[in-house]
């Protein structure tokens, strides 16, 4: 059966309730943006597609209980996403194995002449140093492209909180960079 996307749009969500081809279409329409988001706060592909099955299986679960639209519903699900990044960095072996790789990434662009991947690697070194609530405010905010108010939704979050955290884990990400910087220069020499 072929989904026409236009007549779908509005009415998605409740058409997927009964029809398995909507929610294929549903699940396909956000897989790819999810699974990015998950791999750009983990930074390795094996635990960005670990984590993703993981917020779509317990998308499946849940979605008989997801009342909402499907603006509401891409919000949901980056909650999800959210959590279940949050739930994998909060596992100390993981976390510091990621943390380890992200250092050999560092030095190897250390030792190379091109500066992206030397800045690419302070910024990476740097967002995983945050505490994970902040990694996805920045995430969401940065990589995502979502204003404020749609990370509030997200979240479930008081937008003027979502601002003032998003502005302190900035100040952070910063100051992690700033200590990094000094530090791959030493290593270098």
């Amino acid at each position: 059966m072929a989904i026409d996307p236009a007549k779908l749009k509005k009415s998605l969500v409740e058409k997927a309730r009964t029809d398995s081809a909507a929610f294929a279409y549903l699940f396909r329409l956000h897989y790819d943006e999810i699974f990015q988001y998950c791999a750009r706060r983990l930074f390795d592909r094996g635990a960005a597609e670990d984590v993703t099955s993981a917020v779509f299986l317990k998308m499946v679960k849940n979605f008989p209980r997801f009342r909402g639209t499907l603006r509401s519903f891409r919000g949901w699900l980056y909650k999800i996403a959210t959590n279940e990044v949050n739930s994998y960095l909060r596992k100390g072996l993981r976390h510091e194995k990621a943390l380890r790789a992200v250092a050999y990434e560092g030095t190897a662009a250390g030792n190379a002449t091109d500066s992206n991947a030397e800045k690419l690697a302070l910024l990476k070194e740097g967002l995983l140093s945050l505490k994970p609530k902040y990694q996805a405010l920045i995430a969401l905010r940065f990589f995502e492209n979502m204003k404020p108010s749609e990370i509030a939704e997200a979240l479930g979050r008081d937008p003027a909180t979502v601002r003032s955290q998003l502005s302190r884990g900035l100040k952070m990400l910063r100051n992690a960079i700033a200590q990094a910087q000094p530090k791959k220069a030493r290593e270098v020499e």
